[in-house]
């Protein structure tokens, strides 16, 4: 049995992102949830992996925009 480690949002991040096998983005927000409401804006950060670059990272956001929206609606 492993045993359980405790890591930051940034270290999680950090390796994911060094992982060759995963091919996607992260986004986060850049301020940590503490409250149920949420402000009424918010920042957020994309990392995305090696294996895309922004064109393609930016074609993968939209498609996950178009689902969330149609299946919203």
């Amino acid at each position: 049995m492993q045993e359980l480690h405790f890591c930051t949002t940034q270290e999680l991040i950090a390796e994911l992102m060094r992982r060759h096998t995963f091919c996607g983005a992260v986004i986060h927000s850049t301020d940590d949830q503490k409250q149920e409401a949420w402000p009424a804006e918010r920042i957020f950060r994309v990392h995305y992996s090696k294996n895309l670059d922004a064109t393609r990272t930016s074609r993968l956001l939209s498609t996950v925009a178009d689902y969330l929206n149609m299946s919203m609606g």
